[in-house]
């Protein structure tokens, strides 16, 4: 149901599976469980067929799952991916919108619910960090997705002055979708489903975590792709900085889309060799030392074809450096995009042109208003937005409410269940410091013995926010969650590839981005290990070659830093709505 890699790279990935296998055995993993053979897979389960009608769906009562109002509005057949299903739409009270597509001849009892981007407002049915997933393109998964509660007609936050609808946003649609979806499946196979997974990256992967979090029975596995677990921090302070840095004193964007390549190159020919190899490529950001005056233009030069001015240098260090107290100097957010991710940026927070609107200008206003703190600030705007301690303190009674950054997830490890997380090194929109931090507070809250039994964390260089990039960006994570619930081998090395498409998967939805189009790379094939380990290039051979690469001791990938909310990413008591 969700392809993108061409076949040529797809058969090599298959080539090159059992290289990596006999790689995991040789002692590579921290946990018991981590174990793998040459012959480890999700399970062979059966096929199930329907024991009632698609239509009959349409008398599915659902207002013991989301209260009185709440119904199946449309069951037909249809075709979606060339498999033959059953698409059932139906609304839970007050406004969740969702929609479940259940296979009319090859279900194999697992069932996948899928996350969206940005704030949401619409159903996207499509699973990213799954390429070549066989189960998925065979049909086998229930699948399932909801707008989160309200629509993109809604763009200005104003329905989150509801607190129903609020929550239904935070956390509470996502839940019920998953038991809606599981009243279906019962309802048209007859019997419970086997496995139950959910995968979504931005708030996508948000949404995930907060299923662990608050509802760990929902999901045997749960991956999360570029988690905006800090939602409130996300979308005020670091979303707020990055575009009013690159505004001047009349609203004019100051670095422009068609610069960034001059600051790109300057950037990778200083750090590319950090990681060992010549690749355009940084794949250790935290031991890049980048000196902006090196790409600034010396004062009078008239000629800036090769340079960036002293203004849009400036932009840049904001960008790199982020917002910080201006009494204490203390950081207010907890990392900024990383050096290697400049070509990332056009569309987010550098616009096309001088006219052009940036994402970070329309998510913050709406998140100022009526989602992020706790009451209503209808006139807020992004000139008005403060870069204070204060304004942090001001988030931190509805981070209970919308950020997933709660690390004790004893609940859902003692279920068995997995997670598996994920981030690209060159992320625009969330940095991936805030996932290392996430990852280090799972470390120091449940021990790394504990967390590596039921927790995975692979970061790609090169690869922008849920995809895309220069780097090799094609990757099934699907399989090898499978793999581990159903069979108990435990990822580790697992292969990612370069892609000819930019994925959609867990991008903001009605937030269109002028990101260039997939850079002309070589096909190149790379496995990527779990955090903290990195693969090194061996010395011999080309860097597109996965032969070339080896597990390499834990290295330090992403810095962190002490910051004003670092607490935040420590274990609290959610708040409902």
């Amino acid at each position: 149901m969700a392809r993108g890699w061409n076949q040529v790279i797809w058969n090599r990935v298959t080539a090159f599976v059992a290289v990596l296998a006999l790689a995991a055995c040789s002692g590579v993993a921290d946990s018991p469980a981590a174990t793998n053979s040459q012959n480890q897979g999700p399970a062979n389960l059966a096929a199930i067929s329907p024991v009632v009608t698609c239509a009959s769906l349409t008398g599915t009562d659902m207002t013991a799952i989301g209260g009185p109002g709440s119904k199946i509005t449309q069951a037909s057949e249809t075709t979606s991916d060339g498999i033959g299903v059953c698409s059932v739409r139906g609304t839970l009270a007050p406004a969740v919108n969702f929609q479940v597509l259940l296979p009319l001849k090859t279900w194999t009892q697992r069932y996948l619910q899928v996350g969206c981007g940005g704030l949401c407002g619409a159903i996207t049915l499509r699973s990213g960090a799954s390429e070549g997933c066989k189960v998925l393109n065979d049909g086998g998964f229930v699948m399932a997705a909801t707008d989160m509660g309200h629509t993109m007609a809604e763009s200005d936050g104003a329905w989150a002055l509801d607190p129903v609808r609020r929550a239904d946003f935070a956390y509470r649609a996502q839940h019920l979708t998953s038991q809606a979806s599981k009243a279906l499946i019962r309802a048209f196979y007859g019997q419970e489903v086997r496995y139950s997974y959910f995968n979504g990256c931005s708030d996508g992967g948000r949404e995930g975590l907060m299923e662990a979090q608050r509802f760990p029975d929902d999901f045997d596995g749960v991956i999360a792709g570029a988690p905006a677990m800090l939602f409130t921090v996300q979308n005020t302070l670091y979303h707020g900085w990055m575009a009013r840095s690159n505004l001047d004193a009349a609203g004019h964007p100051i670095l422009l889309a068609d610069r960034l390549p001059i600051l790109h190159k300057a950037v990778v020919a200083t750090c590319d060799r950090t990681d060992g190899v010549v690749d355009g490529l940084i794949s250790l950001p935290a031991a890049c030392r980048f000196d902006m005056a090196s790409v600034t233009c010396p004062a009078g030069t008239t000629d800036t074809s090769a340079c960036l001015t002293a203004a849009e240098a400036d932009v840049a260090r904001k960008f790199y450096e982020g917002p910080r107290d201006p009494e204490t100097h203390a950081f207010l957010t907890a990392g900024q995009p990383l050096y290697g991710s400049e070509l990332e940026w056009p569309g987010v927070f550098v616009p096309g042109g001088p006219q052009g609107r940036m994402m970070s200008q329309m998510v913050v206003p709406p998140v100022m208003r009526y989602l992020a703190f706790p009451e209503p600030r209808p006139d807020a705007t992004l000139e008005s937005l403060e870069f204070t301690r204060a304004t942090l303190d001001d988030l931190r009674d509805h981070h209970r409410l919308f950020d997933a950054t709660n690390p004790d997830l004893s609940a859902f490890a003692a279920k068995g269940h997995k997670l598996i997380m994920w981030h690209g090194l060159s992320d625009q929109h969330i940095a991936p410091a805030n996932t290392v931090s996430y990852q280090k507070a799972l470390f120091s809250t449940m021990g790394k013995r504990v967390v590596g039994q039921f927790e995975r964390l692979y970061m790609l260089p090169g690869v922008g926010h849920c995809g895309g990039g220069e780097g090799p960006s094609s990757i099934d994570l699907l399989t090898p969650m499978m793999t581990w619930v159903e069979s108990g081998h435990a990822p580790e090395a697992i292969m990612s590839g370069t892609t000819r498409h930019r994925s959609t998967f867990g991008q903001p939805v009605g937030m269109a981005s002028t990101a260039p189009s997939e850079p002309a790379r070589p096909e190149m094939l790379r496995p990527v290990y779990p955090w903290p380990a990195v693969a090194s290039h061996t010395g011999s051979g080309s860097y597109t070659d996965p032969a070339s690469w080896t597990r390499s001791a834990s290295t330090q990938v992403v810095l962190t830093h002490n910051w004003s909310g670092a607490d935040l990413f420590g274990p609290y008591t959610f708040i409902n709505q």
